[in-house]
């Protein structure tokens, strides 16, 4: 039976800390079973303290004895799990910490640090996956409010920012100035992308069993070329009357599974085993595409992580597909131990 650690928090801020406890929470209430695991947590706070919680409850967070680094590896070290899943969100949770159980010798689910790093930087990820054949809108990379040679429409957003933060759909040349500025609250570079007409937008996941790429149903999201031409942060988080974080785009009228029929399910497929090879993938990947009106795919951004939660978006497909999240669990971990 194997000791599962999953990692938990951000050493960043509330934010990404709760983010992440949303994920891992319902991770753990479909994945916890005595008689196939043994799951733990550990949990990190803004500033970067340790504790190992008996769960996620707020009455369990408090209770855990905070720790430093130094007292949180040795913990770790007796604890000897044989997996960690990560379930932090932030830069550093997705490649220092990741870079951290690399170094204690305890594997875990998912791409590597260096991977992470490279899939979360927009602009690198887009030459990576267009190197190796994939459509990728017209791009440029700026530091200030220096003008592109793209026509308008154009798709101004952050370079390392997810949950569509500071992205900004800009038609007319008088609002460029201001959708960067907000960009650059987020990020020191922003990328500037051509607009690709509408289409689609959907997202593709893969999963890797017995070293073979595995695509999953296409999840498509809600967009119409007069009242929402691009997705923006409203549409995948949001807060409830007492505050608390939830998904937004889990709603069926936001989001629903393409049946793998459809035509441009094979387009799409092929796009995404490309990108999975090119930036060096493993375990499973997920990745956004935007549809033109002639059908054809072009990549817009890497998605590379996976909380085995069942809202999450892997696990969605993959239920599609007729693989239940206890399912896509085991096989990742008989996966992981075949790598």
């Amino acid at each position: 039976m194997p000791t599962v650690l999953q990692l938990v928090g951000s050493p960043v801020d509330e934010f990404f800390a709760e983010l992440s406890k949303l994920y891992a929470r319902a991770s753990l209430d479909a994945l916890s079973d005595p008689r196939r695991n043994r799951m733990l947590v550990a949990h990190v706070t803004p500033g970067g303290r340790w504790s190992f919680p008996a769960d996620l409850s707020p009455q369990s967070l408090a209770a855990a004895p905070q720790m430093s680094l130094s007292q949180a590896i040795s913990h770790i070290e007796g604890i000897a799990p044989d997996v960690m899943v990560p379930q932090m969100f932030c830069l550093p949770g997705m490649t220092a910490y990741r870079s951290l159980f690399d170094v204690l010798g305890i594997p875990y689910i998912g791409s590597s640090a260096a991977v992470m790093a490279l899939g979360a930087d927009k602009a690198k990820a887009r030459a990576v996956v267009a190197a190796a054949g994939v459509r990728v809108p017209a791009g440029r990379v700026v530091h200030d409010r220096t003008r592109t040679d793209l026509d308008y429409p154009v798709v101004v957003k952050p370079v390392s920012a997810d949950n569509s933060v500071g992205v900004t759909l800009v038609t007319d040349a008088r609002d460029y100035d201001r959708a960067v500025d907000d960009a650059l609250v987020h990020d020191d570079a922003v990328l500037v992308e051509s607009f690709i007409p509408l289409g689609r937008e959907v997202r593709c996941g893969i999963v890797v069993r017995d070293g073979a790429l595995l695509p999953l149903p296409l999840e498509e999201y809600a967009v119409d070329a007069a009242s929402k031409p691009i997705r923006t942060g409203a549409d995948k988080l949001d807060r409830d009357t007492d505050g608390a974080l939830h998904l937004v785009a889990k709603s069926t009228d936001r989001a629903w599974m393409v049946p793998t029929d459809d035509p441009v399910t094979q387009r799409v497929w092929a796009a995404a085993e490309r990108c999975h090879r090119a930036l060096g993938c493993r375990d499973y990947s997920l990745f956004d595409f935007r549809i033109d009106p002639a059908g054809e795919p072009f990549f817009l951004e890497a998605g590379l992580y996976c909380s085995f939660a069942p809202s999450s978006v892997i696990a969605m497909m993959a239920a599609a597909a007729g693989t239940d999240v206890r399912q896509l669990f085991d096989d990742s971990l008989a996966e992981l131990a075949g790598r």
